[in-house]
């Protein structure tokens, strides 16, 4: 099997030319050129060239699973960071409690931490979210690490295999957030554990091999 190319690259740095390769997204076209329109790992696979960015606030988009902490508390709603530019707006209508006007705080404050999903927003700085769902909650208790929002899918691995590998080597409950935050609970040592292997996945996440590497860490004793 052909494996995809990887490899850093810097601003708009030369990637390649639309005669021969497609322009995917954290690109942009001139002259028939393509560049990178960020610093990130340049990423060739199936004749399409794209750039994912280093860093940077998470983007959301509808549907995301997402964990929040409310930063102000409303009369009818929570405002909610969410690691993106914007906060995002939890409305009570999106809440699985009857909330009384005015006694929002009862149910979520300040610093509460929720496990949310993405509303659908035609603005970019009127983001909202809902915990309308059997699976969303609040979240009590654990850690939360946080990674660059960019590195999530390194971390939850093909088919969720390498989040399975952290929950079988450490027993831990872990929730992952598409913007950039993990919550996990368990034995205070498994949590270091995964701390360090999340570290590693980060500074690493566009390497080969990486699978093994954290299968090693985590057989450590």
């Amino acid at each position: 099997m052909k494996k995809e190319v990887r490899d850093v690259v810097l601003p708009s740095q030369l990637l390649g030319d639309t005669k021969k390769l497609k322009a995917g997204p954290g690109t942009f076209v001139e002259n028939n050129k393509i560049y990178a329109e960020t610093l990130g790992i340049r990423h060739i696979r199936d004749n399409t060239v794209s750039v994912s960015p280093l860093k940077g606030f998470y983007q959301p988009h509808t549907g995301d699973i997402v964990i929040g902490v409310v930063e102000e508390v409303g009369t009818s709603m929570w405002l909610v960071d969410i690691n993106a530019i914007y906060p995002a707006l939890l409305h009570v209508n999106e809440v699985p409690w009857h909330v009384e006007f005015g006694d929002t705080a009862r149910y979520l404050n300040y610093g509460d931490v929720v496990l949310a999903k993405m509303l659908p927003s035609s603005e970019s700085d009127r983001l909202q979210i809902t915990l309308k769902d059997r699976t969303l909650h609040k979240i009590n208790g654990g850690m939360i690490i946080e990674v660059e929002p960019t590195k999530i899918p390194r971390v939850i691995g093909k088919k969720g295999s390498m989040i399975a590998m952290l929950k079988k080597y450490t027993n831990c409950r872990i929730f992952v957030g598409k913007n950039g935050r993990i919550w996990v609970e368990g034995n205070p040592n498994a949590i270091l554990k995964i701390e360090k292997a999340i570290r590693l996945i980060e500074r690493e996440a566009h390497t080969y091999g990486l699978t093994d590497r954290i299968n090693a860490l985590l057989r450590e004793q």
